[in-house]
């Protein structure tokens, strides 16, 4: 049978990922497909809303190609929303502008939670078609990347009903009632399992884990409630899709004091905020797994002389590539809204000129 896909054309950022040899560092950035975009806000508003973007393939597939079409990115990331899992639950996802993502249905006692279970992935197809569609769309030109929330990120929205600053409410039921939440994380890391998977069935050529809150727990608390579970989901993903290998790469945000052990949650590859430094870790991890990371986002608001300092001073640290390392460049967490779009271009041309010292 003939692929649906066209070959790909740069498979730079895969190679990286498995820790193979490249001429340059690939670059990609978290959120690359958003507000920063006058082309994205014009598609916004035609949308009508977040959820309107997200739920249509045909939205999707336009938001993401825009920064592919604008810079000369080595991977695209599709355009959807890490709770999108448990809006299938049931839990009732929407937004109020200014005030990001909110559920009607909060998990908040003992009912709530034992009701919960693995979604109907037909629920999600949404999403799955628009990575099929994307990655037509793509032409070969970049992987596409699928994504998922980690098992404990997600529980933090959908037992806080919303964003937190202090958690309290999610805490509470992780040191109160632990049955509840080892409940609420083995029906997420199931789900998220089966999510991911049927994103690399639809077309993703690579997955990525945002555990964006993981760092918001004590040490002890983190390896058991957010990385046994995390392991869990890569555990059950599938490895190879038509003969050919997918990468996994995991981000714990606030996650730099558990680099060894993130390292031997069985992804390729770990994502490092900007509080990292590069060259340590490379150091710690010995090359046992690729990085990706680390720039400050706040970067990008300096000037272009400052931009490219920056960049040389990220590369410089990882330092002289090997036969055994692997590294792709990006931001230490989401772009901001308010960052010029030239100043992208600045970041993404000067990684490409400079990384190539690095790999002779």
């Amino acid at each position: 049978m003939p692929s649906k896909f066209a070959p790909l054309k740069n498979d730079t950022f895969l190679r990286a990922l498995l820790r193979q040899p490249t001429e340059y560092t690939p670059v990609w950035l978290m959120r690359q497909a958003g507000r920063y975009l006058p082309e994205y806000k014009a598609t916004r508003a035609r949308a009508g809303s977040f959820l309107g973007l997200a739920k249509n393939p045909d939205y999707a597939t336009e938001v993401t190609l825009q920064p592919i079409d604008r810079y000369a990115l080595d991977a695209s990331i599709l355009f959807s929303d890490i709770l999108t899992v448990p809006d299938a639950m049931g839990l009732g996802l929407y937004f109020t502008d200014g005030e990001g993502p909110k559920f009607a249905h909060p998990l908040r006692d003992e009912k709530s939670v034992m009701a919960l279970e693995v979604p109907d992935m037909e629920r999600l197809q949404y999403v799955f078609d628009a990575v099929t569609q994307i990655r037509q769309a793509l032409n070969g030109r970049v992987p596409l990347i699928g994504f998922a929330g980690s098992p404990w990120t997600l529980a933090c929205y959908m037992v806080e009903g919303a964003g937190s600053s202090d958690f309290r409410m999610v805490k509470a039921m992780l040191y109160d009632r632990p049955d509840l939440m080892h409940h609420i994380l083995k029906t997420n890391a199931a789900a998220t399992a089966a999510y991911l998977n049927a994103q690399i069935d639809a077309g993703a050529q690579a997955v990525m884990l945002f555990d964006s809150w993981g760092g918001a727990l004590a040490d002890g608390a983190y390896q058991t409630f957010s990385l046994y579970y995390m392991q869990e989901v890569i555990r059950q993903l599938k490895r190879e899709k038509d003969g050919v290998r997918i990468p996994s790469i995991v981000f714990t945000k606030g996650g730099g004091l558990w680099l060894d052990q993130i390292a031997d949650s069985g992804a390729d590859a770990l994502g490092l905020d900007w509080t990292v430094n590069l060259a340590s870790a490379r150091a710690q991890l010995a090359d046992s797994v690729a990085l990706q990371g680390n720039l400050d986002p706040a970067v990008l608001f300096a000037k272009p002389e400052q931009i490219r300092a920056e960049v040389q001073k990220s590369l410089a640290s990882f330092g002289q590539h090997s036969k055994a390392s692997g590294h792709v460049f990006n931001l230490g967490h989401g772009i901001s809204q308010f960052t010029a779009p030239e100043s992208v271009t600045v970041l993404v041309d000067a990684v490409h000129e400079y990384s190539r010292a690095f790999h002779v």
